[in-house]
């Protein structure tokens, strides 16, 4: 994995002085005289702006924020049709909804965030969105054979680290797997959409986002850093390893609720966190930690699949 796409978000290296007379020269070469009246007044191609030649830290934290109260809204609004339709309580929603509707609103959830976020984040980027969040699916591609075969070794050595530590007799994931039908449904769900939107929300946003205000509260107040914090959109390495935990610990709570928070193995999702971290990084590709993570979870699925003869007989299934 060591094919690094062109980057424009944040790196590691030493920015580009904008008073470097080079710098200065390739992006306002001067008039060669060869140019006549009529050439200068009639367009050449796009007006240049300042987003052409100045650095963007994106995204930042407002920007996953903003990211977060769209899913937070959607979110809101399912579970409301939910009641609505159930006549539940809220207090007894979780227990009365069908596990096929519990996953169809989340379904339902990403996919409208993503697609709302699709049209939205590029307004106030000016680049598209999976520009903006460093999606280079082409990495992902041209490193899928190192990296499926990782994701599955990953998820394998959790799984077997994981089944020698005590587990709680009954976790809320059981409820999902009742039926042959609610089995499928979560399974095509946790391999191919909870992967990607996990990956959007936490490697896409939040790990640049906060990095971006780790640096920015380290930035010494004076005038000589402020223009280098505007010549350049890199980002510092212990701003990037702070991110990684503090990303790596909230994937890592998002998860506790469905194994029971059972320390051994929120232990193991924070480990596994900090590598699909490390390999966003490494690779500057969501896309390429997208695919690491959806193939950690289908071994998961594989082996319970195998267990329970194609998932005809989930009573062998034990935790």
């Amino acid at each position: 994995m060591n094919e690094l796409p062109p980057n424009s978000l944040p790196s590691i290296s030493r920015p580009i002085s904008a008073d470097d007379p080079a710098t200065t020269a390739r992006l306002f070469p001067a008039p060669t005289g060869a140019e006549d009246e009529t050439a200068m007044l009639i367009p050449q191609g796009p007006i240049p702006t300042s987003d052409d030649y100045t650095p963007r830290r994106i995204p930042h934290l407002g920007h996953a924020l903003l990211f977060l109260a769209i899913a937070g809204l959607l979110l809101l609004i399912t579970q409301l049709v939910m009641l609505s339709v159930g006549h539940s309580t809220p207090s007894t929603a979780q227990a009365s909804v069908p596990p096929k509707l519990l996953v169809g609103s989340e379904a339902f959830t990403y996919l409208a965030t993503l697609g709302i976020s699709w049209f939205l984040f590029p307004l106030l980027w000016s680049r598209t969105f999976p520009d903006g969040i460093e999606a280079h699916p082409e990495a992902a591609r041209r490193n899928a054979v190192k990296l499926i075969p990782l994701g599955l070794a990953l998820s394998f050595t959790v799984q077997a680290i994981s089944s020698l530590a005590t587990m709680p007799k009954n976790i809320p994931m059981d409820d999902f797997f009742r039926t042959p039908s609610d089995v499928w449904i979560i399974t095509l769900f946790g391999v191919l959409l909870a992967p990607l939107f996990e990956e959007i929300l936490f490697r896409g946003f939040l790990l640049p986002a906060f990095a971006i205000a780790y640096d920015w509260l380290s930035l010494p107040r004076t005038p000589a850093a402020r223009e280098l914090w505007q010549a350049s959109n890199k980002l510092t390495l212990p701003a990037l390893i702070f991110s990684a935990i503090l990303t790596s610990i909230l994937f890592t709570a998002l998860h506790g609720q469905q194994v029971a928070y059972a320390w051994p193995v929120l232990i193991l999702l924070f480990c596994v966190s900090l590598i699909l971290t490390f390999i966003r990084l490494r690779l500057r590709s969501v896309m390429a930690s997208t695919l690491v993570h959806s193939s950690y979870n289908f071994t998961i699925f594989l082996f319970a699949f195998i267990q329970t003869d194609g998932y005809r007989h989930l009573d062998k299934l034990s935790h």
